[in-house]
């Protein structure tokens, strides 16, 4: 461990820098400058190098940039469909079920959705929170309460629940798709008021004599 701190700060910029001030000190001691107190010269610039020299920065984490993200949650929302297909819905919730899944997989198909998704970290959030919890976690409470209401008859029948869970991460997956209709359309408003204000085309441009 020591070793790899003295390897460590002999690499560091204090130390290149500090190497670079006693360096300078040598040179005035053989120019005669420094006289016979050279080494408190040559010491003495090394430490005032060292002391100068901006600190090491630590390299921050390197996090997966939101493209790979999505790429993992693509491979999540594969097994979720897998583990769905295993699964025997009520009536009820089959429906709701199926086009909830076909609205994450259309927002999760690789293609502009999902560069623009990319841009936005909370929309990743959602998308992964949807598919790696609520909707597993849903679906999952489902099957086991269903098993205990067996066993005590007269509660709440499980589907309502999962019928109602379903139909609020539905609405949540169609604010998300809202909201990138929104941009796109901002996008394309944007475009329009810059083209308007550039101006109509002079003499001298495009289709110019």
């Amino acid at each position: 461990m020591a070793t790899n701190r003295a390897l460590a700060y002999l690499e560091s910029r204090k130390n290149l820098v500090g190497g670079a001030g006693g360096l300078a000190g040598l040179v005035l001691t053989f120019t005669g400058v420094a006289g016979p107190y050279w080494p408190v010269v040559v010491a003495g610039l090394y430490g005032a190098g060292a002391l100068v020299a901006p600190p090491e920065r630590p390299a921050p984490p390197d996090f997966p940039d939101p493209s790979a993200q999505l790429d993992e949650v693509r491979a999540d929302f594969e097994r979720l469909r897998d583990y769905l297909a295993d699964v025997d819905p009520p009536p009820a919730a089959r429906d709701r079920l199926t086009g909830l899944t076909e609205l994450l997989a259309a927002l999760l198909d690789p293609g502009w959705a999902t560069e623009i998704i990319a841009q936005d970290p909370e929309a990743v959030h959602t998308l992964s929170r949807a598919v790696r919890q609520d909707v597993p976690e849903a679906v999952d409470a489902y099957v086991r309460t269903r098993w205990w209401t067996r066993l005590t008859p007269g509660q709440t029948p499980p589907e309502q629940h999962l019928v109602r869970q379903l139909e609020l991460l539905r609405a949540e997956a169609e604010r998300l798709a809202q909201g990138l209709r929104e941009t796109e359309a901002r996008r394309q408003e944007s475009h329009t008021r810059y083209l308007e204000d550039r101006g109509p085309v002079g003499e001298g441009g495009l289709g110019g004599a």
